[in-house]
């Protein structure tokens, strides 16, 4: 028998450290656009100062872009119970089917654990959606094709 929980333990602790590592990347990205418009103001004049101030501005932006939807992840997967096993599926489920293993979290990938591959999937993914409340034996169709739930934990 599969120990969901267990698994589950070791899906979320990797979409944890997945979210972490965005987290940390786009932050120092951003500070480093920051850095850079602070020293473009500190070498250059004129026009080219402008354009390098704005670029790196530009660049700045775009990197708390980046954290915003990184910290929305964090937020996402602060409502997963791990812990809890599920009948039907939704946030938190561990799904086997015919077509895949997916853990219903955040949209992570793929993560092997014991060598059997999963996808940590978000709930409002097209397949999360797709597999929303299903049940094993349920039958769901993805993409044109069947796809059959065999155990939901």
């Amino acid at each position: 028998m599969i120990d969901y929980v267990t698994i589950k333990h070791m899906l979320f602790d990797h979409c944890r450290q997945y979210v972490e590592q965005r987290i940390e990347t786009a932050r120092t990205a951003m500070e480093a656009a920051q850095s850079a418009a602070n020293e473009e103001s500190k070498s250059s004049a004129g026009d080219k100062y402008e354009t390098g101030r704005a670029m790196a501005q530009i660049e700045r932006d775009r990197h708390a872009q980046q954290l915003a939807e990184a910290r929305k992840l964090e937020q996402e997967l602060a409502r997963v119970d791990a812990g809890k096993i599920h009948s039907a599926v939704q946030p938190g489920s561990l799904v086997m089917t015919s077509q895949g293993n997916y853990f219903i979290a955040i949209s992570a990938g793929k993560i092997t654990v014991d060598q059997t591959d999963y996808f940590a999937v978000s709930a409002a993914s097209p397949i999360g959606v797709r597999l929303n409340h299903a049940k094993a034996g349920d039958e769901v169709i993805f993409n044109g094709r069947p796809i059959r739930v065999i155990s939901v934990g």
